[in-house]
C-alpha cells in the first residue's frame, strides 16, 4: 500500500509555496482569456473532451480522468459538499473557491500526458482531494498503483450492507452454548480492498454473546483454519493452561466459564503472536449486564479495531503491527460503514451503545457529535448516571477495556460519531446516527 500523503514541513513547505506563487503568476501573465498551454508537446486533434467532476466528501469523484491524447480537456465542476473547495491543475489552470452547491468550467488544455490536480484549501489535497489526468495511452502504465489503492473515504457499491450492530437481547436460560469455529475466510474491510481475515464464525468481530453475572457460557472452539489457534475470553476467570491453549487445524476443545462480574468483555485468539491472530480477525464481545440494568429504546454495540493491510487478497501485515503502522481504524471490522449505512434512532430516543476496544494497539475515544451523554459505564462501574448534574462528552478506552453510553437524541437529524482521536476517525474510526 503507498503510504499516506503527509503536510509539507520546514524548507519543503517554504519551496511549495514559492513554486505555487510562480505558478499563479504565470496563469496572471495569460490573463483569463488565454487558452492554456498544452501539457506536453503534441498534436493537437481539434477536439474537446467535457468531463463532468464532483467534490463530494472530501473526495473528487471521478478522481481519474482519462482523455484521447491532444484533445483539449474541459472539466464542468460541481461542489456539492457544504464547505468551498478549488481545482488546481499542475500545469497552471485553476479554478475559484467553488461554494457549496455552485458548478464551474475549467479550461484544462490540450492534454498530452499525465497532470496531478488537486484541491489547494489549506489541508484538503493532504486529505485526499486529488485527481489525475492522463491519456488513453499513459493509462495502462499506472493500473497497477491504482488496484488495490487504499481510501478511508471511497463509498462501498450500492449493494453493499453494514454489519448489523444492534445487540443482542439477552437470552433467558443461565447455561449458553456456542460453537465457534476459527475459518480462514476473504473478505472486504473497505470498498475494492479485501483481505484474508482469520475469523471466529467467519466474521470480525466475531459473534457477540450475551448474558447475566452468574451464567455459565460452555463454547466448543473448533479448528478449521490452516495454523494453530486458541481462545481467550476475558469475561471468565480460570487458569489458562487448559482451555486457552493452542490448538491445531482439525482439533476441537471446550471452554466453560461463569461470568461472575458484569461489562462488555473481549474475547480473543490466544496463539501468540497474539498480536497477529488479533490485528488478522480473531476478536469479538461479551456483554454481561449489569444487575438491573434499565431498558432503552434502542441498543447497539461497536467494536473499534486497526486494519494493517497486506497485499490485496492476503493476510495483514505483521511488520506494520509491530510498527503500529495502522492503514485504518475501524468499528466493526469495516472502514466507516455506518457513515454510508447510518444506525438509525429517533427524536426522544434512548439511546445505549456499548463499545469495547479491540486493538490491537490503539485507544478509543468514542464520541457522539451533538449530545451529550447523560449516563457512562466503564470496566464494570457506572461514572456517570442521568440524575447526576454533569455530563460527559468521551468514552475513552484502552485496548480491551469496554463500557457503554447512553444519550438522548434532542432533534431529528444525522448525528456523527467518531473515535476522538482525530487521526483514527480519518482513518475509518467514524459512522452517523441518522435520527427520524
Amino acid at each position: 500500500m503507498s503510504a499516506p500523503q503527509r503536510p509539507l514541513g520546514g524548507v519543503a513547505a517554504g519551496l511549495a509555496l514559492v513554486l505555487l506563487a510562480v505558478l499563479v503568476g504565470v496563469v496572471a501573465e495569460r490573463g483569463a482569456d488565454a487558452a492554456p498551454a498544452p501539457t506536453v508537446a503534441v498534436a493537437a486533434t481539434g477536439h474537446t473532451t467535457t468531463v463532468q467532476v464532483t467534490a463530494k466528501g472530501m473526495r473528487f469523484h471521478p478522481d481519474r480522468i482519462t482523455v484521447p491524447a491532444g484533445d483539449r480537456l474541459v472539466i464542468e465542476l460541481t461542489n456539492t459538499d457544504n464547505r468551498r473547495h478549488d481545482l488546481v491543475l499542475a500545469t497552471g489552470p485553476r479554478t475559484a473557491a467553488v461554494a457549496g452547491g455552485a458548478t464551474v468550467t475549467l479550461d484544462a488544455g490540450v492534454i498530452g500526458g499525465e497532470v496531478a490536480a488537486w484541491c489547494s484549501l489549506p489541508g484538503h489535497k493532504q486529505a485526499g482531494m486529488t485527481l489525475t489526468i492522463t491519456t488513453a495511452a499513459a493509462s495502462h502504465d499506472h493500473e497497477a498503483a491504482v488496484d488495490g489503492a487504499f481510501d478511508p473515504m471511497a463509498e462501498p457499491a450500492a449493494g453493499f450492507a453494514a454489519r448489523d450492530a444492534a445487540a443482542p437481547v439477552a437470552p433467558t436460560g443461565r447455561v449458553h452454548r456456542l460453537e465457534l469455529r476459527v475459518r480462514e475466510v476473504v473478505g472486504d474491510v473497505a470498498p475494492g480492498v479485501n483481505q484474508t481475515l482469520w475469523t471466529f464464525n467467519g466474521t470480525v468481530p466475531g459473534p457477540v454473546l450475551r448474558g447475566r453475572v452468574g451464567d455459565t457460557f460452555e463454547i466448543t472452539l473448533r479448528n478449521d483454519g490452516g495454523v494453530d489457534h486458541g481462545v481467550d475470553f476475558h469475561a471468565g476467570a480460570l487458569s489458562p493452561d487448559g482451555p486457552m491453549r493452542p490448538i491445531e487445524p482439525g482439533e476441537s476443545l471446550v471452554y466453560r466459564f461463569t461470568a461472575t462480574k458484569a461489562g462488555i468483555w473481549m474475547y480473543h485468539c490466544s496463539t501468540m503472536p497474539m498480536l497477529y491472530h488479533i490485528g488478522n480477525g480473531m476478536y469479538g464481545a461479551v456483554i454481561i449486564d449489569p444487575p438491573e440494568l434499565a431498558p432503552v429504546d434502542r441498543e447497539y454495540v461497536l467494536v473499534q479495531s486497526e486494519l494493517y493491510l497486506g497485499a490485496h487478497g492476503a493476510t495483514g501485515d505483521l511488520a506494520k503491527m509491530r510498527a503500529e503502522r495502522p492503514d485504518a481504524v475501524v468499528f466493526n471490522g469495516y472502514v466507516a460503514q455506518y457513515a454510508h449505512r447510518p444506525l438509525a434512532a429517533r427524536a426522544g430516543d434512548r439511546v445505549r451503545v456499548w463499545v469495547l476496544d479491540a486493538g490491537p494497539s490503539r485507544d478509543s475515544a468514542f464520541h457522539i457529535v451533538g449530545t451529550q451523554f447523560d449516563t457512562v459505564y466503564r470496566e464494570g462501574r457506572y461514572e456517570l448516571r442521568p440524575d447526576d448534574p454533569g455530563g460527559a462528552q468521551v468514552l475513552d478506552l484502552a485496548p480491551a477495556a469496554g463500557g457503554f453510553v447512553e444519550a438522548v437524541f434532542p432533534a431529528a437529524g444525522r448525528y456523527p460519531f467518531v473515535s476522538h482521536a482525530m487521526v483514527d476517525a480519518e482513518r475509518g474510526a467514524r459512522g452517523v446516527f441518522e435520527v427520524r
